[in-house]
């Protein structure tokens, strides 16, 4: 009987123990805090593999991350919604390229920063931008050799 009184005291310090690291956790923001920054858009030709929640960077540094990729049915561009972090700002003449990760790996957005004075402002577009560029694509292009022109006749003089 006395085993199991020890074991349930054991037990309650855990859970007061856990109880105490996750509300200290909490009051930090490490955990549960949301994501916070400034809605940018950018419209692309291609993105490739690109998906919600891939990484926005300038110079290789993460500044944020991509919060939607939508078909603008009246355009055929994919739209997509940038979530930059509110310590970054833009120049208004940016300019946004999909660059993959690697040859089989994901992608991300890069950012050129521009030389405007003005800054981009929340809800604003990115104007300049470059699609993903299909690798596999330009493999075969390399591959497979363009068709040869046909020969021109020779004119003799007369």
């Amino acid at each position: 009987m006395r085993e199991n009184w020890a074991e349930t005291i054991v037990g309650a310090l855990v859970l007061i123990g856990a109880g105490g690291f996750l509300g200290y956790l909490m009051l930090t923001g490490d955990v549960g805090a949301q994501p916070g920054g400034y809605p940018v858009k950018a419209r692309f030709g291609q993105v490739g593999s690109l998906k919600e929640g891939d990484d926005v960077r300038v110079a290789g540094v993460r500044v944020g991350q991509v919060s939607g990729v939508t078909l603008d049915s009246k355009t055929y561009f994919a739209a997509t919604e940038l979530t930059i972090d509110r310590g970054v700002s833009l120049p208004s003449d940016s300019t946004a390229k999909v660059t993959s990760d690697g040859l089989l790996g994901g992608a991300h957005i890069s950012i050129e920063p521009g030389a405007a004075e003005d800054m981009l402002k929340a809800g604003g577009e990115i104007e300049n931008t470059q699609g993903a560029v299909d690798l596999f694509g330009l493999i075969g292009q390399v591959i497979k050799p363009a068709p040869a022109a046909a020969p021109t006749p020779a004119t003799e003089p007369q």
